[in-house]
């Protein structure tokens, strides 16, 4: 044996190579018999440290540095904190030889998987209840209200929760990935067999089929369906002070309050209170469906126009109207609300209009002439770049551009929880009106032929970002974040970055047309125009009043999140300062607009 052992170690001595060889597939093996013997860690780390000094101008460099950040084209932010997720492997075999698992792992066993699913089985019943499989058709569709796809992670209760918070009554699943909201169903049911598509995000459960809908009623209304304008809410005494998270785009706010206002109130529908407006000229062409209401009240014209499937209602004394925002009829010039101050007939609290001047809300109904979307006929030959700072309203930028052209959106990354089929492809497709990118450095923006450069105010872009990091696109992050050490490194690495995105631009874009989310949000018909001139898209009017009708997407935060302090230290605030002043002097050194205002102080 010894003799054997010594020719061994000679062989290996004149032969190097093969030792090693050898030694790695000896822990090679024994590597894979540990893990599957045992359990196996999953390491989730993020990847998104970075260096946003790369490339920085003169000016930036004399600030004081705040991290490092790396940018490059693999920019993927994974958004989490590192984290062990464990999956435990065969623990012991009983007699009959059936593998048993470790009391309290709720992630294995036939008894703790069935518990689960009986558990999330009912309350889907309490929330919902299945009522069968329908017929769709992608030119008359069966749910008309709003829609979102999701080809990583579509679950059944993600398209109820998000149908139910839009107050719709019913939530549809199609091919697997896509979710449809409606208030009523125009189409025949079909056999079972039909549907036969497994979620994305839910293995066992079906989600439709191709064109065909896995239809379920929506049995509670959620708290966040009672949707009002914070304008309303402020003039009827509704709104609490305090420090609020700031929402992806601002405009709705939710109340459980049954106080109700002179003018209007939030609906259990989600109608949304759009002003006072005189009538308009044509009163046929402008709202074509009217109907005489001696009891009338804002509820029972909204659930009027509802059931008609219009998104207007327009209350006039014991008249209702429904309709569509056109060009005979903008919601550009409000009244005095005074003018429309008529009580209701069957409602004291409630405004229901005059004649003349009318009491408009916005009912839950899609407004579904500016909803088709395709890829580009033929492919694009310029690359044109939609380029912001995270947390700036790219996704919301897109949700625009989209509504406003009918066309798809790419995307420099690949994000599966997003609805938009552009996402899948390649962004130098040539098949996407434009391109979504946070890239910053001179070589990425060199790539594109022209930019619309989105710029927010850094207070709130750093919050939104830090929220969608923590909570995702339409969370929120939680105070232990918030607390924690995560809110200053955040703030460290990408406070700087949020500089040298808009200045990397400015100096390396080709044709950059700079768009401050502000001035989108306040007057998005104005600046939506001048994105999609950009573009070069010929848009109609009454497309872009569509768009305004639907501006919110699927990836605005519903609802309040309070923070009880301004989560901004001082030192921050004069770090953040610096770097406001800095984009203000590289816009106006390119005889562009400065930024707005309200970025400081604060």
């Amino acid at each position: 044996m010894a003799k054997l052992w010594f020719k061994f170690q000679r062989y290996f001595r004149r032969k190097p190579v093969r030792f090693f060889t050898f030694l790695v597939l000896y822990l090679t093996a024994g590597s894979l018999v540990f893990l599957h013997s045992g359990f196996v860690g999953q390491l989730a780390v993020s990847q998104n440290q970075a260096n946003p000094a790369a490339g920085v101008p003169a000016e930036v460099a004399e600030l004081p540095f705040l991290g490092d950040l790396h940018l490059g084209r693999g920019f993927r932010d994974m958004g989490e904190a590192t984290s062990i997720a464990r999956r435990y492997g065969p623990w012991f075999k009983g007699k009959d030889g059936n593998e048993r698992t470790k009391l309290g792992d709720y992630g294995g066993g036939a008894w703790s998987r069935a518990l689960k699913g009986r558990v999330v089985r009912e309350k889907e019943e309490e929330r919902a209840k299945y009522i069968g499989c329908y017929l769709d058709d992608t030119q008359s569709r069966a749910l008309r209200g709003v829609s979102f796809f999701d080809y990583k992670k579509m679950t059944i209760f993600r398209c109820q929760d998000n149908c139910a918070e839009r107050g719709y009554l019913y939530a549809g699943l199609e091919f697997g990935a896509e979710c449809y909201c409606g208030h009523k169903i125009q189409a025949t049911n079909v056999s079972e067999a039909e549907c036969d598509m497994e979620c994305k995000g839910e293995r066992g459960s079906v989600c439709g089929g191709a064109n065909r809908l896995s239809v379920y009623r929506l049995q509670l209304a959620q708290e966040s369906a009672r949707r009002c304008t914070e304008t309303n809410l402020s003039r009827a005494g509704l709104m609490e002070s305090s420090f609020l998270f700031p929402p992806l785009q601002s405009g709705f706010l939710t109340s459980r309050r049954q106080k109700k206002n002179p003018i209007g109130r939030c609906q259990d529908g989600s109608a949304v209170f759009r002003g006072c407006f005189h009538k308009p000229n044509n009163l046929s062409l402008a709202l074509p469906v009217t109907a005489a209401m001696l009891n009338m009240s804002v509820d029972k014209c909204v659930d009027l126009c509802t059931e008609k499937e219009y998104p207007l209602a327009a209350l006039a004394g014991t008249a209702c109207h429904c309709g569509f925002p056109t060009t005979r009829f903008p919601l550009h010039e409000r009244e005095d609300e005074q003018l429309c101050a008529q009580k209701c007939s069957a409602e004291e609290f409630e405004s229901c209009g005059t004649p003349t001047y009318f009491i408009v809300y916005q009912t839950q109904v899609q407004d579904n002439r500016c909803m088709d979307r395709r890829f580009l006929p033929a492919k694009s030959k310029q690359l044109i770049a939609l380029a912001s700072f995270p947390g700036a309203g790219n996704t919301w930028a897109r949700h625009l551009i989209e509504l406003a052209t009918g066309f798809y959106t790419g995307s420099y990354y690949f994000d599966g929880s997003l609805y938009n089929k552009g996402e899948r492809d390649h962004w130098r497709s040539g098949r996407t009106i434009c391109i979504k990118t946070h890239e910053s450095g001179q070589k990425e923006i060199e790539a594109f032929d022209a930019a619309i450069l989105l710029i927010r105010n850094p207070y709130k872009a750093l919050m939104a970002e830090f929220n969608r990091k923590y909570g995702g696109h339409i969370g929120f992050a939680a105070h232990a974040h918030w607390k924690g050490k995560e809110w200053p490194e955040f703030v460290r690495n990408y406070a700087p970055w949020w500089a040298t995105h808009t200045l990397d631009w400015l100096k390396f874009g080709k044709k950059v047309l700079v768009v401050h989310f502000e001035d989108l949000k306040q007057d998005l018909f104005v600046q939506l125009g001048r994105m999609v001139g950009l573009l070069g898209v010929a848009v109609r009017e009454d497309r872009l009043l569509c768009v305004e009708s639907q501006k919110d997407g699927n990836f605005k935060r519903s609802g309040l999140r309070k923070l009880e302090y301004d989560p901004y230290t001082a030192d921050m605030q004069k770090t953040i300062s610096a770097y406001i002043k800095m984009v203000d002097a590289a816009l106006k050194g390119r005889n562009l607009t400065g930024v707005p205002d309200d970025y400081y102080p604060r």
